[in-house]
C-alpha cells in the first residue's frame, strides 16, 4: 500500500484525546499544564483564516465567434450566445487555509504557499469575522511559505517566532487553525519526532506531531507553551488521505530566515557553494578512512562555481561550515542556504585520510538557477550509455543514482536513465529509474556488460532478450525484441 503525503489537507489541528486530558490535569507538577486557556487567550486574535479564489479561465475555443455569413441563422445564434456569454461569470475556485500575524504594525501575515498559489484574490479573516483584502509580498515553493500584507485600521495582535531547535520529543504544543472552514479552533498535542524527511522539498526538516491535521489548517501556527510559534503545519502522512495522527510542520528555525528574506527582498536569497552531495554510509566512511559516517560527500563540483574556486573536488567530505558540524548530508543545504551571500565561509573537509580547511565565497542559489548552473550539473550527472537496440540509456549504479531513484544498497545492476519514445523498451513499459538486474539470466552491473550480452544474442540469431527488472523492490522478467544479425552472403 502506498502512503499519501498531502499538501492539500495540511495544517495545524491537534485533537486533545482523553488520555492527554487526564494526564494534563492529573499531573500539573510534572511539566503538563492543568489548562491551555491562559496561553490560548492571548494567541487567538493573532491567528487568521485565509480565503483565496482563482477564476477559471475561459476556454480558448470560445474566444472568438465563428466566421459565418451575415444573415444566416447560425450567425444570429452565435452572436446572441456571445453577447450573453460576455456577462457570464465563471465559478471561482476557492481555497481555505490558516495563517498568523507576525508584524501588527506593518500587517505581515504568514501562511503556506499552496494556500494562496495562483490566487487572484486573497482575503484575511480575523477572529471577530472582520474580512480584509491581502496582497502577496512573496512566496517560496521550496519551503511552502508565503508572506501576505494587509492594510487596515482593524486592531491586530502579533505573535513571534520561538526557537524550534530546542524542542524535544514529547514536548507539548498548542495550535489554532481553521479546520474545514470552522474558524478559530484550538487543539493540542506533543512533538512525536524531529528532522523528518518526507521528500517534499530540498530542505525537508519537518517536526512530526501526533496532531490530527485536516483541510483548512494549512499555514496555521504551532505554539510552544510560552506562546511562541515553533512550527507551521503543512502536511500529513496517511494511507487514505485522512488524518491518522501523523502530521508535519515546518520548524521556525527554517521558516524565520525565509520570511525575513521575503519581507526584505520580496523573494528568497539563499546561499550556494556549487556542489552536489550525497549521504555518507558506513561502507563509504570505511573506504575513505573516516572515523564516523558523518558529513556530506561531494559527488560533483559545479564548473566555475564557488567550491571549485575554493579547491574542493569530487570525493571530498564536507565536515563543518563556519564552525557548525555537518552531521548528515541533509544538514548542509540548510546551513549553506542560511549563510550570507558574498560572505566568506570557513569549510572543514576530509581528503586522503585527513581533515583540511579552505575558504569559500558563498554565491546566490537563485542566481545560479537563473544562469542554468544547477541544470547543467544535473544533466552532466545523468549522462549514460545508449543501448539503441532496445531504446534505453543506462548507467552503472552509484550512490547518487541510488539516492535519486531510491534504490536500496542490496540491489545491483544498471539504472535506466533514459527511455526513447516509441522504442521497444517504451512499448513494454520500462521507465527511468528501473534497474536491470540480469539479461538472459546473466548478472549485469556495467553498461558494457549489457551491450555485450545483447551483441551475443544478436549474433547468435536470437530475436529477443530476457531482462530481470527491479522497480521499487518489485522484481519481474520482461522480454524485449531485438534485431537479429543478417547472415553474410557467400561470394
Amino acid at each position: 500500500m502506498r502512503f499519501f503525503i498531502s499538501a492539500l489537507v495540511l495544517c495545524s489541528v491537534f485533537f486533545f484525546v482523553p488520555a492527554y486530558d487526564a494526564m494534563a490535569r492529573a499531573a500539573p507538577g510534572q511539566g503538563s499544564p492543568g489548562s491551555f486557556a491562559d496561553i490560548v487567550e492571548g494567541l487567538l486574535p493573532a491567528v487568521v483564516n485565509i480565503s483565496s479564489t482563482q477564476r477559471m479561465q475561459t476556454p480558448e475555443e470560445f474566444s472568438e465567434m465563428p466566421q459565418l455569413p451575415e444573415g444566416s441563422p447560425l450567425h444570429d445564434f452565435f452572436e446572441e450566445f456571445m453577447e450573453q456569454r460576455q456577462g457570464m461569470l465563471m465559478l471561482p475556485q476557492a481555497s481555505l487555509g490558516s495563517g498568523f500575524v507576525i508584524d501588527a504594525q506593518n500587517g505581515y501575515v504568514i501562511t503556506n504557499n499552496h494556500v494562496i498559489r495562483d490566487a487572484e484574490e486573497i482575503r484575511v479573516i480575523f477572529q471577530d469575522n472582520i474580512t480584509v483584502p491581502a496582497k502577496l509580498i512573496g512566496m517560496d515553493e521550496k519551503t511552502d511559505l508565503a508572506v501576505l500584507q494587509v492594510e487596515t485600521d482593524h486592531k491586530m495582535t502579533a505573535v513571534k517566532f520561538g526557537d524550534s531547535d530546542v524542542l524535544r520529543v514529547g514536548d507539548w504544543v498548542v495550535a489554532i487553525g481553521n479546520p474545514f472552514g470552522l474558524g478559530g479552533t484550538v487543539t493540542a498535542g506533543i512533538i512525536s519526532a524531529r528532522q523528518r524527511n518526507i521528500n517534499a522539498g530540498p530542505y525537508d526538516d519537518f517536526i512530526q506531531t501526533d496532531a490530527s491535521i485536516n483541510r483548512g489548517n494549512s499555514g496555521g501556527p504551532m505554539f510552544n507553551l510560552d506562546g511562541e510559534v515553533i512550527g507551521i503545519n503543512t502536511a500529513i502522512f496517511s494511507p487514505s488521505g485522512g488524518s491518522v495522527g501523523i502530521g508535519f510542520a515546518i520548524p521556525s528555525a527554517m521558516a524565520k530566515p525565509v520570511v525575513d528574506q521575503i519581507i526584505k527582498f520580496g523573494r528568497t536569497r539563499r546561499g550556494w557553494i556549487g556542489v552536489r552531495i550525497q549521504e555518507i554510509t558506513p561502507e563509504i566512511a570505511e573506504t575513505l578512512s573516516l572515523p564516523k559516517a558523518e558529513g556530506a560527500l561531494v559527488s560533483s563540483v559545479t564548473p566555475k562555481g564557488p567550491s571549485e574556486a575554493a579547491g574542493l573536488e569530487a570525493g571530498d567530505v564536507i565536515l563543518e561550515l563556519n564552525g557548525q558540524k555537518v552531521d548528515t548530508m541533509r544538514s548542509l543545504p540548510r546551513l549553506v542556504a542560511e549563510t550570507a551571500i558574498d560572505s566568506k565561509a570557513d569549510l572543514v573537509f576530509w581528503r586522503n585520510g585527513k581533515a583540511l580547511q579552505t575558504e569559500v565565497v558563498v554565491g546566490e542559489l537563485e542566481q545560479a538557477e537563473k544562469d542554468g548552473l544547477l541544470g547543467n550539473a544535473q544533466e552532466a550527472e545523468i549522462v549514460g550509455t545508449e543501448i539503441p537496440d532496445i531504446g534505453i540509456t543506462v548507467k552503472a549504479l552509484d550512490n547518487v543514482l541510488r539516492q535519486n531513484y531510491a534504490v536500496p544498497q542490496n540491489v545491483e545492476g544498471v539504472a535506466i536513465v533514459g527511455v526513447s519514445q516509441m522504442s521497444e523498451a517504451a512499448q513494454k513499459g520500462l521507465f527511468e529509474g528501473d534497474v536491470i538486474v540480469e539479461v538472459n539470466q546473466q548478472p549485469v552491473n556495467q553498461p558494457e556488460k549489457l551491450k555485450s550480452i545483447i551483441a551475443e544474442a544478436t549474433s547468435s540469431g536470437k530475436s529477443s532478450i530476457l531482462l530481470l527488472v527491479n522497480r521499487e523492490g518489485d522484481v519481474r522478467f520482461l522480454a524485449l525484441k531485438i534485431e537479429t544479425a543478417k547472415p553474410q552472403k557467400k561470394k
